[in-house]
This record gives structure tokens, C-alpha cells and sequence, in this order.
């Protein structure tokens, strides 16, 4: 399906500067511009680019000025990554929708499946399992005893929901996370460890996004929570007990551990390491690796370990790599001073 520079601007308020009739039916990067693709222009370090990609339209933002004219037509907007995320998913919805039970999938007898379902091969619902209406499940899904599924939520192949845990509606989850295996609960003995068997479950809320590979483990009693809008990116691991407050986002391999509470519209950046039983506040953006031992107030942005302010932090790295030649000098005044002290 194609649409014009005129159609797209009315449909993300932008202003058009060039061909109003100028069409696409396809997305490119502006670097990697061809006849008949849109392209997006947010990072200036790509500016460069627009003068000669072969794009048709290219949004940008309506304060970027630019040295000369293009061959491509300019969608001028407020931002250009965020109407290319909403022309993203306008072409998203318009894929055609699978939709029926494939006859390789085992759905027990004593579970409900929604309308306009697509069950995929291989997939096994278990007992009392409720999915709801419209929602898309890819090969070798697992959704274990009474667990239940939200309208409109998807589940790419391989991945798990445990018994009894609560996926909400219009959720993606992505191939190999795991929903609701045991929290890590172990006590130890004269001979090793005795397992805490992990009872409670896992309540994953609407609108939430989580990556491949992610594991979100269940709680001890009570739930795991993760409040709606929560984005997990692949490979992040959150513990047993943890309640992550609504729309944070947190980038890969991010480590939460047990009973620790983390509060709305915060943003962790890649490996960032958290103790167990600590809360963090609301809006609370923490730079990648950083390790946090206790609790943080929200509103503030920190990095390293302990997490400190970003300004605190490239001082502090500043004097550190200066450490071996402040060592050396002080060494040498410390034997100024010992020969003082003989004279």
C-alpha cells in the first residue's frame, strides 16, 4: 500500500516542503535511502546524509536547518523518531493477522481459548489456562496450569508461563523468556542447601514488552509484579518478590534481586546491577553498569558504583586514572619528609 508525502503529513500534524504527492510504500534507513522508502532524520550526526539519500520523504525535525536543498521531500515534525515509532506501528497493524488452532498444538480439555486465536504447532496449554481474545501464539509456547492470558497479547516460540502466573492484555512476550520459574530461594545446611519452595506467582500487568531470554521469576509467597507499560529488554533477570513500577523501561542484562521495588518511569541503562531488598524511586535514571547497593529517592539521574551524579562520577574517573602518578608522588614526599624528620 503506498502513501503520499500529503497523507502522511496530515496523519502525524507535519508540514510538508517539497512533493505533496510524493509516494512510498516501504521504510528505509537514510543512509540506506531508495526510491519509494521513507526515512527519518533525529540524530544530527546523520545530517549529512540527507542531502543525497535516495529516500522519497524523510521526516525531520521542524528546528533542523539544513545548507542547501534536497532531492528527497521533507516531512517537517516536532519529533521525527517519534512519528517514524507511529508510522512504524500504523504498518504493523495493517499485516494481515494469523488467526485458528493448528492441529500439531494440545490444548487441555479444561482450558479457554479466546476468539481469534492463532495457536501455533507445538504449543501446550495446560489445565484451567484461560487466553483471551485475539491473541497470537507462535510454536512451542508452553502456558502452564491455571495460569491466565489478556486479549491481544502475543508470545513468540519457546517461550514460558509457569502455573498459576497472569499475563495482562495487549502484551509482547518474546522467544525464550520465562515467566514465573522459581525465585532463587535456597537455606542453607550443615550439608548443603535446603530449596524454599517458591508458592506465590507472577502478575505481569498491560501493555508490557519483554525481551528474549528474560526471566522474571516468581515470588516466594505473594507475586512478582511488573505494573503495566513495563519494557524489559532481552536477557534481564528479575527476582523473586520484585515489583517494578509502571512504564520503566530497562535496557539488556539488567539484574534485579529479591524483594526489591523499583518505582514508575524509571530507565536503567545496559548491565546495571541492583541489591536485593532496596526500593528506587520514581523516575530514577541510572546509567549502564551502574551497581546499586541501597536505597535511591527518585527524580535524579546516576551512574556508576556506588551510583553517584553524572558530574561527581567523570571527576571521580578523572582523579582515578591519575591514581598511579598521585601514588608515586606521594611516596616520594613521604620519604622528603622521613629525611626531614632525621635532620
Amino acid at each position: 500500500m503506498e502513501f503520499t508525502a500529503k497523507q502522511i503529513a496530515d496523519y502525524v500534524g507535519g508540514k510538508v516542503e517539497g512533493d505533496s504527492q510524493a509516494s512510498v510504500n516501504t521504510f528505509a534507513k537514510i543512509e540506506e535511502g531508495k526510491k519509494g522508502a521513507i526515512s527519518f532524520l533525529s540524530n544530527l550526526k546523520y545530517l549529512h546524509y540527507i542531502y543525497d539519500t535516495e529516500s522519497s520523504i524523510v521526516l525531520i525535525n521542524e528546528d533542523v536547518k539544513l545548507e542547501r536543498e534536497t532531492k528527497a521531500t521533507l516531512i517537517r515534525v516536532k519529533d521525527a523518531y517519534e512519528c517514524v515509532a507511529k508510522l512504524l506501528q500504523l504498518y504493523a497493524s495493517m499485516k494481515p493477522k494469523k488467526v485458528g488452532i493448528d492441529s500439531l498444538a494440545f490444548i487441555h480439555p479444561s482450558a479457554k481459548v479466546g476468539k481469534d486465536c492463532y495457536i501455533g504447532p507445538f504449543v501446550a496449554i495446560g489445565p484451567n489456562v484461560t487466553i483471551g481474545d485475539g491473541c497470537v501464539l507462535h510454536p512451542h509456547v508452553t502456558v502452564g496450569e491455571e495460569a491466565s492470558v489478556g486479549n491481544n497479547t502475543e508470545i513468540y516460540s519457546n517461550a514460558v508461563v509457569y502455573h498459576h502466573c497472569k499475563v495482562g492484555n495487549n502484551c509482547v512476550l518474546h522467544a525464550g523468556c520465562v515467566i514465573g520459574a522459581d525465585g532463587f530461594g535456597f537455606a542453607p545446611n550443615t550439608e548443603g542447601y535446603d530449596k524454599i519452595p517458591q508458592i506465590g506467582n507472577v502478575v505481569i500487568e498491560d501493555n508490557v514488552e519483554i525481551g528474549a531470554n528474560t526471566c522474571v521469576d516468581r515470588s516466594t509467597m505473594g507475586s512478582t509484579i511488573i505494573h503495566k507499560g513495563v519494557k524489559l529488554d532481552n536477557l534481564v533477570q528479575v527476582a523473586h518478590n520484585v515489583e517494578v513500577g509502571e512504564n520503566t523501561v530497562m535496557s539488556a542484562q539488567v539484574g534485579i534481586a529479591g524483594s526489591t521495588k523499583i518505582g514508575s518511569w524509571c530507565m536503567f541503562g545496559g548491565q546495571v546491577g541492583i541489591a536485593g531488598h532496596i526500593s528506587i524511586g520514581d523516575k530514577t535514571f541510572l546509567g549502564a553498569q551502574s551497581g546499586v547497593p541501597g536505597n535511591i529517592k527518585g527524580d535524579q539521574t546516576l551512574i556508576g558504583t556506588p551510583p553517584m551524579e553524572p558530574k561527581a562520577y567523570f571527576k571521580s574517573q578523572a582523579i582515578f586514572r591519575r591514581l598511579p602518578d598521585i601514588y608515586k608522588q606521594l611516596n616520594e614526599l613521604q620519604k622528603q619528609v622521613e629525611e626531614l624528620k632525621k635532620k
